[in-house]
């Protein structure tokens, strides 16, 4: 006889129990003692609050109760009265806690699950019933300390520490934790690539477990080269409070077969072989996981079936966090993260639609490439377009012409004669049909422009990336790459999915007496991580092919080049692939496998398909206006052009300039500023052309009642149909937009002495490189036109001096008689730095050796060597000095002179005190003064610093550096 709806829930529930190490019983036949976890069927509660369907006992106790409904109900709906039952426990029955804490409803196949211990309780969805261990596991700590839970302990956790995060990082770890502590189930956060996402994962795991109580932490990715490179940003996190490396203080375990290490807090696995596992799989192919996650999933025609696996319950994972799984993830393998009774946090470079909707449209931290950019996080691309015929229009091959047909399998070639025209377009290069001139002409073109156009002035080849349509395609573009540069095999690599397998062909014997050839792969030995890192670490190889598995997550900051040899047609794949360049690297580490590289202030996209708007989507370099110098872009900006091109292609200059600054240019520059850091001014230009930030300022001016531009709407706001704040119109968008942008400008606009020294230091960090000219000998032999030169270069510095006698505060100084003022350090400095910028680019050593060939009688010493010789030149060259000697001899002389005045008056010093006066004298020769702060810094705090020359000078110390600044400054 069929069930009814009813009593075929009950079943289910009752195999859900049983399955999750629950003994079910009938009322009149119950042993609550018979194991931990006894589920009493229609368990009667107190008088008004129904009987329940199930009563949960957990070592002896009751704790929860479970309301039974048939398929199809909406279960929400029944949570008041699964909360009837929760606090009509009969008067006398054993309860740690009431009302009971824990509440489901379910039909079988679909369970929502209560949590009473948690603040602001809710319900949530369940795959499964949990085990009696951990809900009673949960009781006990909430006994010993109320207030246990992971939800309670999040929202008191300890303020996030700054030090070691970037701003962004810090962003998107304390909006993390606000979602979490409201009890969100799902966050995702979208930073760009090379935004230091895992880095980001590593701190708040840290936080989680330590300060939250989270028991196990499960981080899944969908490749397993990026399940290693997690594994090592974990091993080398440091721990922001305690100092100590996360793997000391806690396990780490990489899933490498099919079980789950119980001491582990941290679990690292692929969704293949989590989805493997679920399923009961003693073991899992790790082959299946070097390819991404997504691409086994194509072989799936449905979205996969989870059952409850006995081994694995719902409570094993407090937290999921997904990193770059933004494609099937959340498609065909969904149900394996619905699985668990867990958080899921979502990290990802490029987001879609989907993506967004599986988090609840929880996106708790927005941090875009442009934005990343302009704070140095990522670097700017150039795009580098290649055309041929066949690339665009394929070709034709005439019948009559003996061809090559290769087999795709065994790649063996055979030759026959085309009966007829084969004609093929572009999408069938590479597929159908391989044309090796095509290839050939492309990787010949960029070679002979890659030192000329594409990096002009290397010698070096950058390390490429080359991404290929299949690995037959990339087995053709390496022999080509080798063969056009002139290289061996270590020069160019294919590291694809089947990198370290070998293709072996044999004859196998047909029915009919024939003979086929199969292929198989077997193991040869080499890895695709191991090709990987030399890429990444090694000078060899240059040139890297792949198809897909280096397009996400891999990290290779030396890449300096993205060659697009295979159209994309995703938006996020193309960003992703784009990401793998945009990742900065350090002056050091770039050298070590680019010796020729300065720095990497940008990388190049080199488009060899005709990549179209669908595949580019709306990418495009910060940089949009390159046929503007950087001067006219600073002019424009200076005389009001607002132009978002204009001012996109700003920020990025400023960006790329502050990449190459040394350490006293950047504080030059700060101090031009006002202070404001070049980087704050790029960042806040992007965020400025932001669309999003202007419908959020006009917002904000509608909230506040001052809108601009008119009243606005009576629309419906983002806060939802019954807010009182109006929409603002397009216009008072616009007006916003206008005014963010004339706000994110006026740094540079209204400081014409910023733009300036912008403008001299980008041109002192750039040469020119004539490739063009050809030179030729006019004279070999000795110089005998020394004298002349030395003339000019004197003249130009006479001609500075003239120039600048009103602009320069060093100069105003040098030239007021008496002295109005003694020289500072930093005057000095400046004045160093302006007489080595264009146009005049004097260095003091060379003007020192000039004023020595013109008259070696006035000049005494080798000087030019430290700062403050400058002034020795300067006083020289007004005629303020007779003779020329270095900074420290003037100093010394002076010193001399001074001592015999004090000896001649009667002052006396002891050996103490003179080799104290003698420590002034030199710190006055290279720092003009020498001031009471001075003596917290060497040589003066070795030896007990201001405290110490109070004890030997005594009440005279003040009155001896005030005589020593003012005779030795002089």
């Amino acid at each position: 006889m069929a069930k009814s709806p009813e009593e075929q829930a009950r079943q289910d529930i009752d195999e859900l129990l049983t399955a999750a190490g629950w003994l079910v019983q009938d009322r009149d036949q119950a042993n609550i003692t018979a194991g931990r976890g006894i589920a009493v069927r229609e368990f009667p509660m107190k008088s008004g609050h129904g009987e329940a369907d199930y009563l949960l006992f957990v070592d002896g106790a009751a704790a929860g109760v479970i309301e039974a409904k048939k398929a199809g109900a909406t279960l929400t709906g029944f949570e008041i009265q699964t909360a009837k039952y929760s606090e009509g426990l009969p008067d006398g029955l054993p309860a740690p806690r009431r009302p009971l804490p824990f509440c489901y409803q379910s039909t079988g196949i679909e369970t929502r699950f209560t949590d009473l211990l948690e603040p602001d309780a809710c319900s949530r969805p369940a795959f499964a019933f949990h085990r009696p261990e951990t809900l009673a596991d949960w009781l006990d700590q909430e006994l010993k300390q109320p207030g246990s839970t992971v939800k309670a302990r999040i929202r008191r956790m300890p303020p996030l520490l700054g030090e070691g995060l970037r701003p962004a990082q810090f962003r998107a770890i304390r909006n993390l934790e606000k979602s979490l502590g409201e009890g969100r189930p799902r966050a995702l956060i979208q930073m760009a690539s090379g935004g230091g996402k895992t880095f980001a994962a590593c701190n708040f795991t840290y936080r989680l477990i330590k300060h939250a109580g989270a028991r196990r932490v499960l981080f899944l990715v969908d490749r397993s080269n990026l399940g290693r490179q997690t594994l090592k940003e974990f091993q080398q996190f440091s721990t922001p409070d305690d100092g100590r490396k996360f793997t000391e203080l806690y396990n780490v375990q990489r899933l490498t077969a099919n079980k789950i290490d119980t001491v582990s807090k941290v679990s690292i696995a692929t969704i293949q072989r989590l989805f493997s596992m679920l399923k009961g799989d003693e073991d899992f192919d790790p082959s299946l996981e070097e390819a991404a996650g997504f691409t086994y999933a194509d072989l799936q025609q449905q979205p996969v079936e989870v059952a409850y696996n006995p081994r694995i319950p719902v409570e094993t994972f407090d937290f999921i966090i997904t990193d770059e799984c933004h494609r099937s993830i959340y498609n065909l393998w969904r149900q394996v993260l619905e699985y668990f009774d867990a958080s899921l946090i979502g990290l990802t470079a490029t987001p879609s639609k989907q993506t967004i909707g599986f988090f609840n449209q929880n996106l708790v931290m927005e941090y875009p490439y442009e934005q990343a950019v302009a704070d140095g996080v990522n670097v700017d691309f150039d795009l580098y377009r290649i055309r041929t015929v066949i690339s665009e229009a394929g070709s034709t091959i005439a019948a009559g012409h003996v061809v090559d047909l290769r087999d795709r399998e065994t790649r063996k070639v055979r030759w026959e004669k085309a009966d007829h025209d084969i004609q093929y377009d572009s999408d069938d290069l590479d597929r159908a049909v391989v044309s090796k001139d095509q290839i050939r002409t492309i990787v010949r073109t960029f070679r002979d422009r890659l030192f000329t156009e594409i990096f002009p002035g290397r010698t070096e080849v950058p390390k490429t990336l080359i991404f290929a349509k299949d690995d037959s395609h990339a087995d053709d573009i390496v022999q080509i790459v080798r063969e056009e540069f002139g290289k061996g095999n270590d020069f160019a690599q294919k590291i694809t999915y089947r990198t370290g397998t070998a293709r072996v062909v044999t004859k196998k014997a047909m029915a009919d007496g024939s003979e086929a050839e199969e292929v198989t792969w077997v193991n040869s030995g080499i890895k695709a991580e191991d090709l990987l890192s030399s890429f990444r670490n090694s000078y060899n190889p240059r040139m890297a092919v792949t198809v897909d598995m280096i397009s996400t997550g891999t990290d290779i900051r030396p890449l300096e080049i993205v060659f697009f040899m295979r159209t994309v047609r995703s938006r996020m794949l193309f960003e992703q692939m784009k990401g793998r360049g945009v990742r900065v690297v350090s002056d050091t580490e770039l050298q070590a496998v680019t010796p020729d590289a300065k720095s990497k202030d940008h990388f190049v996209i080199i488009d060899a398909v005709g990549l179209s708007a669908e595949d580019m989507h709306e990418t495009q370099p910060l940089d949009r206006s390159r046929n503007l110098s950087f001067e006219r872009v600073l002019e424009l900006v200076a005389f009001g052009s607002r132009d978002k091109d204009l001012l996109s292609s700003l920020a990025a200059r400023l960006a790329r300039l502050d990449r190459k600054l040394t350490k006293d240019d950047r504080e030059a520059l700060q101090q031009a500023a006002a202070g404001v850091p070049l980087a704050a001014i790029a960042g806040a230009l992007v965020q400025a052309l932001d669309p999003d930030t202007h419908i959020e300022e006009a917002r904000r001016r509608c909230s506040a009642g001052v809108p601009p531009a008119g009243p606005c709407t009576a629309g419906v706001s983002p806060a939802g149909p019954d807010s009182a704040i109006p929409e603002p119109t397009p216009d008072q968008i616009a007006q916003a937009a206008a005014d963010l942008l004339a706000a994110a400008a006026k740094p540079i606009a209204s400081n014409p002495a910023l733009r300036n020294r912008l403008v001299a230091v980008k041109k002192s960090y750039e040469q020119v490189i004539d490739t063009i000219s050809q030179d030729q000998v006019l004279f070999a032999g000795h110089d005998q036109q020394a004298r002349q030169k030395a003339e000019s270069l004197v003249k130009s510095f006479e001609r500075f001096i003239q120039e600048n006698k009103d602009e320069i505060t060093a100069l105003q100084v040098l030239y007021s008689q008496p002295y109005r003022q003694r020289l500072t350090y930093e005057q000095v400095k400046e004045l160093a730095e302006a007489i080595e910028r264009p146009p005049f680019c004097l260095k003091r050593d060379a003007l020192w050796r000039a004023y020595e060939l013109l008259d070696r009688s006035k000049v005494r010493g080798s000087g030019g060597k430290i700062l403050a010789d400058i002034v020795s030149l300067l006083r020289f060259a007004m005629r303020q000095r007779d003779q020329l000697q270095p900074r420290e001899d003037d100093v010394r002389d002076r010193f001399a002179a001074w001592l015999a005045e004090q000896e001649a008056a009667g002052r006396k010093f002891t050996d103490e005190q003179r080799h104290w006066l003698e420590q002034m004298r030199d710190h006055i020769a290279t720092s003009m003064a020498v001031q009471p702060d001075d003596f917290d810094y060497a040589p003066f705090a070795q030896k007990g610093g201001l405290g110490k020359a109070y004890q030997v000078f005594g009440p005279q110390l003040q009155p001896i550096l005030a005589q020593l600044n003012e005779v030795l400054a002089a």
